[in-house]
């Protein structure tokens, strides 16, 4: 069942091969991004099996007796040996490259400081953005490669004047929140040949149709740094004293009881507040990291109709002004939902959700797309819920 993309042609009629370039694939160099998992090791395998120069790049981002026992994780340990018995087996170079204070300057480190500042950071969006396809992809063009592929769910076309991003086509796998902030550059450069697969299950059978060890892998869980989803105590880790003990106080300002770290809270969490009893069920509404307080609240109070945006990356056609019918997704769980998109400068917008959202949170992106497709128009960061619903 070795899936073979068609050949195609650019608008002058020359045929090309199926990563968009007018040479044969035995002169077209590609860098794979290697995580150690099925779906990269399968990208390298594929392109590899249709006769592409490949070579193979595995990033060390943290520390390898961490990573060891820790299962669900990726790049460091286990997954490192993992890809380099693809490579071996499919007959490529492999390369493993020690991105381990880049990960943390750039990833880790500001993960930790965006949890103190009350927000829900996202830092696998990050690693995208400044480890994979920032630095790393300088070291694909520093190996004269044509391109970089990855296996990431998500699909790059060909439109009109440029290439577009757009979602999987199989939605449940989709990782278009994750990768909002992919600039026109990079997409130009990258491809992501398990795009267009209905289901994971086609991608395993690849796997075992060539032959690969992790063809019954299973997916990486969580972030990849943090044990067991415990968020907290790497925070305590990173930052030592970041648990301090607060009151939990009510939008009014009393005092409802004690809770033990600001970090151990999120927005709209309902459970495991300790003050029960009360009548109606409270949320976390807000965090205030500088009184160490939890402003707790009815479920009303967290539906959320304007929100503001910043570090926007604007990948439409249009200009980036005026107003933006789109769809949006504020959450990497939840389906795009009906907004207007309104640029209030270069890198800043607000965003209407036309039915009200419940527990928008800073630090979580807001990706936005075409109101009537999979278009991939962008995205940005949640800095501030600007306006409770009416």
């Amino acid at each position: 069942m070795t899936y073979h993309a068609p050949a195609r042609a650019d608008a002058r009629g020359v045929e090309l091969n199926s990563l968009g370039f007018a040479k044969p694939p035995a002169q077209t160099r590609v860098v794979v991004a290697m995580s150690g998992g099925v779906d990269s090791s399968v990208v390298a395998a594929k392109l590899k099996s249709e006769g592409y120069d490949v070579i193979g790049v595995t990033l060390q981002l943290y520390d390898h007796g961490a990573a060891l026992a820790k299962k669900g994780a990726c790049c460091a340990g286990q997954d490192i040996h993992d890809a380099r018995r693809v490579a071996e087996r499919m007959g490529f170079p492999h390369y493993v490259l020690d991105y381990e204070n880049k990960f943390r300057e750039s990833v880790i480190d500001e993960f930790a400081d965006a949890y103190l500042a009350g927000a829900t950071p996202v830092p696998c969006i990050r690693c995208n953005e400044r480890v994979k396809f920032r630095d790393l992809l300088e070291t694909a063009r520093d190996l004269d490669a044509d391109c970089m592929a990855t296996g990431h769910y998500i699909q790059r076309k060909a439109g009109d004047s440029r290439a577009e991003l757009h979602m999987a086509a199989d939605a449940n796998r989709d990782q278009s929140y994750f990768l909002f902030s992919t600039t026109q550059e990079q997409l130009n450069f990258l491809r992501f040949p398990l795009g267009h697969l209905e289901s994971k299950a086609e991608t395993r059978a690849l796997a075992a149709e060539y032959g690969l060890s992790v063809a019954d892998k299973p997916d990486s869980q969580d972030i990849c740094f943090v044990p067991n989803g415990d968020y907290a105590s790497v925070i305590e880790k990173l930052r030592p004293g970041a648990a301090d003990p607060g009151e939990i106080v009510d939008m009014n300002g009393n005092v409802l009881g004690q809770h033990r770290g600001v970090i151990h809270y999120t927005i709209g969490q309902r459970r495991g507040l300790g003050i029960g009893g009360l009548g109606d069920p409270l949320y976390v509404v807000r965090l205030d990291p500088e009184t160490r307080q939890v402003i707790v609240g009815p479920k009303a109070a967290l539906a959320t109709s304007v929100v503001a945006i910043t570090e926007v990356n604007w990948l439409g056609d249009i200009p980036f002004e005026g107003e933006i019918p789109c769809m949006v997704r504020i959450r990497s769980t939840r389906p795009p939902r009906p907004a207007i998109l309104r640029p209030t400068g270069a890198n800043r917008a607000e965003v209407e959700l036309l039915d009200p959202e419940d527990g928008v949170s800073p630090g979580q992106a807001c990706v936005f797309y075409e109101t009537d497709g999979t278009r991939v128009l962008g995205g940005g960061w949640i800095s501030l819920r600007r306006r409770p619903a009416a």
